[in-house]
């Protein structure tokens, strides 16, 4: 399975954050699984529900933390989009992994890149999701589209990427990590 280029994370807009050198990172993985859609490419992304305590509404990749049952973060990925948005994984063809990224919430996330062979019946987890939408995977792709914002965090001015979509705000770690793809595109 191809992985390339750096490691990403939540800082690399924050130079002045010195991160522990001794943290525990939990592993997990996301899958960003392209369609084809009306003759494009596609991307598949969530919201997540507004009832969640964490990142309550945010716009996010199907995925999550590796569970002792998952043999990698592969598998993680995968397991998380059946459960997320009933994507059958006899239908998904992984292409390969990004670079581990670092979020603020000590998790080191592995973006896995797959292409979804046929169409599926999308069951999002009500639990967990609110919404299931596509993106043209062009507009992620483009590193034109990106935006680098900021806002208070911990009492401190945190900068990070968007990617707005028409109504979608894409940001923290999803937009850091597609702009890590981008870059490796580009």
């Amino acid at each position: 399975m191809a992985q390339t280029g750096v490691t990403s994370s939540d800082f690399d807009l924050n130079k002045d954050v010195v991160l522990p050198e001794n943290r525990k990172l939990r592993p997990a993985g996301v899958l960003a699984p392209i369609i084809e859609k009306n003759g494009r490419l596609e991307l598949i992304l969530t919201k997540r529900s507004s009832a969640l305590k964490h990142h309550p509404g945010q716009i996010a990749f199907p995925g999550g933390k590796q569970d002792e049952g998952d043999a990698d973060v592969v598998a993680a990925a995968l397991r998380e989009a059946r459960e997320e948005i009933g994507l059958p994984t006899d239908l998904v063809d992984v292409l390969g992994t990004l670079p581990p990224h670092e979020t603020v919430t000590s998790f080191q996330v592995t973006p896995v890149i797959a292409f979804v062979r046929g169409a599926f019946q999308i069951v999002p987890e009500p639990g967990e999701v609110e919404e299931v939408f596509t993106v043209p995977l062009s507009h992620v792709l483009n590193p034109e589209n990106y935006l680098v914002q900021s806002r208070l965090w911990r009492g401190n001015l945190r900068h990070y990427y968007v990617v707005p979509y028409g109504p979608y705000y894409i940001w923290g770690a999803t937009a850091r990590m597609l702009r890590a793809w981008t870059d490796r595109m580009t």
